[in-house]
């Protein structure tokens, strides 16, 4: 099973969008946000693609009420999990936080199979050692806003062959769509 793999959209509903669809078209079967969505409307763009999206919420939360009404929608794709999750997906075992101290954390208990997070708008692949000497994929797909950066990112996930690839989408998409406007 792929994963779409996102973060820090930060009402980038353009950006969101293309790297959802880049993910689907490349075979991705499901979504999960790893926070600051800001704006519950934002996910809106995410329901012609009818993955399922499993998100929660960062430092930058916006209504969260409205998200909890969004994913109580009927026959919705959303699922809001709150500041983090627990979750499974091809099988695997995945926990969403936010941040990536609270990532590494939980990396580190062998809990887990994946370690998604956000925060710091930086990609990050890392595999960590936990305590049943064995080692926890954590992935921080950095920006997928392109807050700060040149670049919004996204990461593909393969639970079957547990790996990573990192993929971007041009800002100009954004800027093309404000002309157009």
């Amino acid at each position: 099973m792929k994963i779409c793999i996102l973060s820090d959209s930060h009402d980038h509903i353009p950006l969101l969008e293309a790297a959802v669809k880049d993910a689907k078209a490349l075979g991705a079967e499901a979504v999960v946000h790893c926070g600051d969505v800001v704006a519950p409307s934002t996910l809106g763009c995410l329901e012609a693609f009818g993955l399922p999206v499993h998100v929660i919420h960062g430092n930058n939360t916006g209504d969260l009420y409205a998200l909890t009404r969004l994913s109580h929608k009927p026959g919705g794709v959303l699922r809001y999990h709150g500041m983090d999750a627990g979750i499974e997906l091809g099988g695997r075992r995945i926990f969403l936080v936010h941040y990536p101290h609270y990532a590494r954390a939980m990396a580190a208990t062998g809990d887990w199979d994946l370690v998604c997070c956000g925060h710091s708008h930086k990609v990050d692949i890392e595999w960590l050692p936990n305590v049943h000497g064995e080692q926890t994929a954590l992935v921080n797909p950095g920006t997928v806003g392109g807050v700060g950066k040149p670049t919004a990112t996204w990461v593909l996930g393969d639970l079957d062959a547990m790996t990573f690839e990192v993929h971007e989408v041009s800002k100009s998409i954004e800027f093309d769509q404000a002309r157009e406007a």
